[in-house]
């Protein structure tokens, strides 16, 4: 017997009503121009994005306390170096910057000036520009290798303390969380819902395996830095209809150190 319309369309409506919601993910942060002028805004491609129906933070703050024993820290000396190893990057990047404008400009001078007859009063102006810029240039390529030494010298000093620091971290927790994935099955068994995991495209985005059943979760990523890392853990409540939106920005994150 034939289905009426009105029944087809009953039907279709309850299906959508009973089906996965959908959330999208925009995973981007605003880093400096590489024009020397203010930011942009860059997405953040190929991170890989989870939604847990439950608090994993939560979870590791309880097994750390009921281990005991507290993770071993990073010692507030080896912060401060590691600080200063950044500040000595930053100007080595920036020696290079210079630089590299300085070789561009000798080059496009050099072009210019082999399309001038040498008698030309353009030829010797430009010829005189091309002299200093060149002594400008020698000067910036010294201090390009400088900048470089000095971070050189203060990154050796701090990779064998870093490293020691974070040996201790993962022997403690490989103990202290030995039972994290059990705790994390019942915690998922207890919601009854799934965990959902993508990667986000080209553009920062993540949405094609974030459908998900209604509930609570809290969406969780990760993006390395030089030193640190970006770390969120954001908690959404997930409903029928429109899908949920959700931003991962600098704002939004926990910037951690990274050894």
């Amino acid at each position: 017997m034939r289905k009426t319309l009105p029944c087809v369309l009953a039907l279709l409506l309850t299906a959508a009503a009973c089906g996965p919601a959908q959330v999208v993910v925009q995973m981007e942060i605003e880093v400096d121009d590489p024009s020397g002028t203010g930011t942009v805004t860059q997405p953040l491609s190929d991170i890989e994005v989870r939604l847990y129906p439950f608090d994993r933070d939560a979870v590791f703050d309880s097994l750390s306390t009921a281990y005991g024993t507290p993770e071993p820290a990073v010692p507030p000396e080896l912060i401060a170096a590691r600080s200063e190893v950044q500040a000595a990057q930053e100007e080595w990047d920036e020696a290079q910057r210079r630089w590299a404008v300085l070789r561009d400009t000798l080059q496009k001078i050099t072009t210019t000036l082999e399309d001038l007859p040498r008698t030309s009063a353009d030829y010797v102006v430009l010829f005189r520009e091309y002299n200093d810029f060149d002594a400008e240039y020698s000067q910036a390529d010294r201090q390009v290798q400088q900048a470089f030494n000095r971070f050189d010298s203060l990154q050796q000093g701090t990779i064998r303390a870093s490293d020691s620091i974070r040996i201790l971290q993962d022997n403690w927790a490989d103990e202290a969380f030995a039972d994290v994935n059990d705790v994390f099955r019942a915690k998922q068994t207890a919601s009854g819902l799934d965990v959902a995991v993508d990667t986000t495209d080209a553009s920062g985005v993540a949405r094609t395996n974030l459908r998900v059943k209604p509930g609570q979760y809290w969406v969780n990523a990760r993006y390395e830095l030089t030193y640190t890392e970006l770390y969120w853990n954001v908690p959404i409540t997930v409903e029928r209809g429109d899908p949920v939106q959700v931003r991962l920005t600098r704002e939004n994150a926990q910037e951690r150190i990274r050894l």
